[in-house]
C-alpha cells in the first residue's frame, strides 16, 4: 500500500500546532508526512542558508503528492502563499487545515 507523501507548509509562528499536525496526519490518516526543518526555531540565518532552506524545501514539494498548509486563524504568510504557487505549478493537491475562501 502506497500512503500519500504530504509537505507540511505553513508559518513557523504556529510551530505547535505544525507539530501537531504531523503527528496527527500521520496516525489519522497514515500520510507520510515531510515537516518543516526543526532548526529553523533556534537561531538566525545568513541569507544564503535562508535561499537554501528555500530550495530544499520547494525540492520536498516536488517530491510530495500533496502540500498540507497549517493555515491556523486563516493565516497565510507571503513565504507560504509562494509555496502554494509552486505546488499548484506542479499540479500538486493543496490541503488545508483550515478553509480558505481565496487566496487572491
Amino acid at each position: 500500500m502506497k500512503h500519500k507523501i504530504v509537505v507540511l507548509s505553513g508559518s513557523i509562528r504556529f510551530w505547535d500546532k505544525i507539530q501537531e499536525m504531523h503527528e496527527k496526519l500521520e496516525l489519522e490518516n497514515s500520510y507520510v508526512v515531510v515537516g518543516i526543518t526543526p532548526h529553523v526555531m533556534s537561531r538566525d540565518f545568513t541569507p544564503e542558508e535562508e535561499d537554501l532552506l528555500d530550495e530544499l524545501h520547494r525540492e520536498k514539494i516536488q517530491l510530495a503528492d500533496a502540500l498540507y498548509v497549517v493555515n491556523v486563524d486563516g493565516y497565510i504568510g507571503n513565504s507560504t502563499r509562494s509555496e502554494i504557487e509552486f505546488a499548484k505549478q506542479l499540479g500538486k493537491e493543496i490541503i488545508y487545515l483550515e478553509p480558505v475562501e481565496t487566496l487572491a
